[in-house]
């Protein structure tokens, strides 16, 4: 894998493949760059794809004490390691990311956000909880208590995503759970801060998500002045898994359309 520095010194690793334009791939909590292995024939087609381990994960650094900004900044480092302008795509906690990444970089052409989570009502007990598996080394139950309680992802989603290749690399990464799972306590969505921004933004929001995701898509949407939403019928949070086919689709229509029309919560 390639790595770039970030500005804390924390070295960043992300990996290249295809050929076409730049398209950076950024995952969500739990994940690392191979959650989009499955993906990646079919993008490699039409783009030159980059995917990254966000810090704490794969072959990523990390560095004491966590801040959610120092994910922002290191995003924009690798965008800026391409050497061209860059499409951006940002799934969940990676799209929240993305989204504040897109502010500290002048190398985004597009921007894709799938569901970010703003605002996330957790459970009380969850954060004690998952702390207490992790001390009794149950990583894995730590991730599924994630993905059920917190991320609202049902069972039949997760267990297609325990089929996949990347499984027991989120079940590795299960200590970073904690940390971003209460990054709201630390970050705030100012929608006055984006007033400016005119990168043309997608915003994609499964049919069945829970009301949590829309309602964030929503404020995001609201706030951006280039961007639109688009549903994916009968998709929750994890369409990529889901449905790759419907995922791909939405985010090459977008890509490679220079035709940029409609703005409204479709």
């Amino acid at each position: 894998m390639l790595s770039a520095m970030s500005p804390d010194g924390t070295p960043i690793a992300y990996s290249k493949s295809g050929y076409g334009p730049a398209l950076l791939l950024v995952h969500g909590t739990t994940a690392n760059h191979s959650r989009w292995g499955p993906l990646l024939p079919e993008l490699n087609e039409l783009f030159s794809t980059y995917t990254m381990d966000r810090r704490g994960r794969g072959q990523s650094g990390d560095a004491p004490p966590y801040a959610i900004e120092r994910e922002f900044e290191d995003i924009a480092t690798v965008v800026d390691a391409i050497g061209e302008p860059a499409f951006l795509l940002g799934h969940s906690f990676g799209a929240v990311c993305s989204l504040e990444a897109a502010l500290r970089t002048d190398n985004v052409e597009k921007l894709i956000l799938y569901e970010p989570p703003l605002q996330m009502p957790l459970p009380s007990d969850v954060v004690p909880t998952l702390e207490a598996l992790l001390r009794a080394g149950k990583s894995e139950e730590v991730l599924v208590t994630f993905l059920t309680d917190v991320a609202r992802i049902p069972m039949s989603d997760i267990e297609v995503m325990r089929s996949l290749p990347a499984w027991p690399l989120r079940v590795g990464a299960a200590r970073t759970i904690p940390r971003e799972v209460t990054f709201d306590d630390h970050y705030s969505f100012s929608p006055g801060r984006f007033a400016s921004m005119t990168t043309p933004t997608l915003l994609l929001l499964g049919g069945e998500s829970a009301p949590p995701y829309v309602e964030a898509t929503e404020r995001v949407h609201a706030a951006l002045r280039s961007s639109r939403v688009v549903r994916l019928p009968g998709q929750r949070h994890s369409a990529m898994d889901t449905d790759p086919e419907l995922f791909i689709r939405s985010v090459c229509n977008f890509l490679l359309d220079d035709e940029q029309t409609g703005s409204r919560l479709d």
